[in-house]
């Protein structure tokens, strides 16, 4: 097969939209540019198939930039009784972790006291959950040394790893292990720009309006032109808003909100915190150190039945929930002026029976229509998007015979972590490009200003060229919100603006 370009432009798309809307026939057209469709478009050109992806706004504008941030290995469905899901999810990090994108899923401690909160009973109940959690790991074939197994910490330790945990009552906790995602809109563009280097045409900003057997109508919403693309296929992976294309599948949204604290206010954890719900068996609220110096408090699992739009926001009342639920473990609690930014999002969840959202199942579901031929991949997670994507090619292809090559085909950036481990480049590049840090520091030509970070946050003036040169960025909240996520801060998002827009402002000319 032959290998093109990774890099997403503009002067790409505009050639590659005038070549499809010149009535070029393909092979797959999918409809969705977050995760799943991302995951579905690179499975299909991968496998040799004439490939085009059509996303009504920009990669990862929906759920997908929305999540915890974490490559789940399972443990609470293996505690509702969903092992499939879990030993799923637990494949599916290790397919991560070792081959795909080592350089954006790595392993974090998790730290779970047992205190008041935590009766022994139910420490011991906990403690057996995770240790079957780690049966898995073994399972699937990650090693200790990329996940190490769990073990008893004492008081010290824990307070060592959480400095914030109060000590009255404390009497150790139990340290596990789970996948971090550097950045979840990262995986979502890198697994795009994979697609592309395999020959698939990703198009940004192109709604789709219509969808019939044998065609998909659609418009450029920059331009407002209409064009139609003739498909033997398509894949409708719209998320929450899949609905809205196939009429016969039926979703539960449920709203997960986070907000984001300084890492200053919890003592600059060195691990995750992990606290049980009260009266829940399986739910708990997490306390997560990014590589940034923030804390991300999170989630909530509610059921939704309002407007689906692209970026919710988190209210009042599930702010103080999750810091109400978090401070029960805190010697000092958490207040709403700790609060520096905040996000929510939907997850397309399969209808089920009335109740908690939380009790749903979250494996995912394909339909086909018999009258359009129309596939629709919904429910699922984040963490198993690949074989959602996987499932949702085979089902597509029927009798036609191609084998999945994804769960060996590394993202554009990954290398093993031995080799990430001696790059020179800044260790922000090298956790979010990869190996691509050194083409991102080239992008800068020499200017080391654009190598440092703007002024009042963590981001590199070279991110947002390389952004808009390589990543597919189009627009000022393509670039702050998910390139560089700076957006989660709404005080770091306002710094970087003039940056954004100055490049944006050169790029026109």
């Amino acid at each position: 097969m032959t290998r093109r370009s990774a890099s997403l432009n503009a002067e790409r798309r505009a050639g590659e939209l005038a070549r499809v809307a010149g009535g070029e026939s393909v092979d797959v057209v999918v409809i969705g540019g977050g995760i799943t469709g991302a995951g579905v478009a690179l499975d299909a050109a991968s496998r040799g198939l004439s490939t085009v992806l059509l996303e009504r706004r920009d990669l990862a504008n929906g759920t997908s930039r929305w999540s915890s941030k974490l490559a789940h290995g399972g443990l609470r469905y293996l505690r509702q009784g969903e092992v499939g899901v879990a030993w799923e999810s637990a494949r599916e990090r290790h397919v991560l972790m070792t081959r795909t994108a080592p350089h954006l899923v790595t392993a974090i401690p998790f730290v779970a006291p047992l205190a008041a909160a935590m009766s022994p009973l139910y420490g011991a109940f906990a403690e057996a959950g995770i240790r079957a959690g780690d049966l898995m790991r073994v399972a699937s074939g990650t090693r200790r040394r990329t996940l190490p197994p769990p073990r008893r910490i004492s008081r010290q330790e824990a307070l060592r790893l959480t400095p914030a945990l109060r000590s009255d009552d404390l009497r150790g906790a139990i340290l596990f292990w789970d996948g971090q995602i550097e950045d979840d809109a990262r995986l979502v563009v890198a697994v795009a720009r994979t697609a592309a280097a395999h020959g698939a045409t990703v198009l940004t900003y192109c709604e789709v309006t219509g969808v019939r057997r044998g065609a998909v109508s659609a418009r450029d919403v920059r331009t407002g032109q209409s064009f139609e693309i003739r498909a033997r296929h398509v894949v409708n992976a719209a998320g929450v808003w899949a609905g809205s294309l196939a009429g016969d599948v039926k979703l539960t949204p449920s709203k997960g909100a986070h907000v984001i604290v300084d890492g200053a206010v919890l003592g600059s954890p060195r691990a995750a915190l992990a606290v049980p719900i009260a009266g829940e068996t399986a739910r708990w609220v997490g306390a997560t150190p990014t590589h940034d110096g923030l804390v991300i408090v999170g989630v909530t699992d509610d059921a939704y039945s309002g407007a689906i739009v692209d970026a919710p926001e988190v209210t009042a009342e599930e702010e103080r929930y999750l810091l109400g639920a978090l401070s029960v473990a805190l010697a000092t609690p958490l207040t709403h002026a700790d609060v520096i930014g905040s996000y929510a999002g939907f997850r397309p969840l399969l209808a089920g029976e009335e109740g908690s959202t939380a009790d749903l199942s979250r494996r995912h579901s394909i339909v086909e229509d018999p009258e359009t031929g129309l596939v629709t991949v919904v429910g699922g997670k984040l963490t198993t998007y690949r074989r959602m994507a996987q499932d949702a090619v085979d089902r597509m292809l029927g009798d036609e015979r191609r084998p999945c090559r994804t769960a060996h085909l590394p993202l554009v950036g990954a290398a093993p972590a031995e080799v990430l481990r001696r790059l020179d480049e800044p260790r922000r590049l090298v956790r979010r490009y990869g190996i691509e840090a050194a083409a991102v520091v080239a992008a800068a030509g020499g200017d080391q200003s654009l190598l440092e970070p703007i002024e009042g946050t963590p981001v590199l003036g070279v991110e947002l060229l390389f952004g808009l040169r390589h990543e597919g960025a189009l627009g000022l909240d393509d670039l702050l919100d998910r390139r560089t996520r700076v957006g989660l801060i709404p005080e770091q998002r306002r710094a970087v603006e003039a940056a954004a827009a100055s490049l944006l402002e050169a790029a026109a000319a």
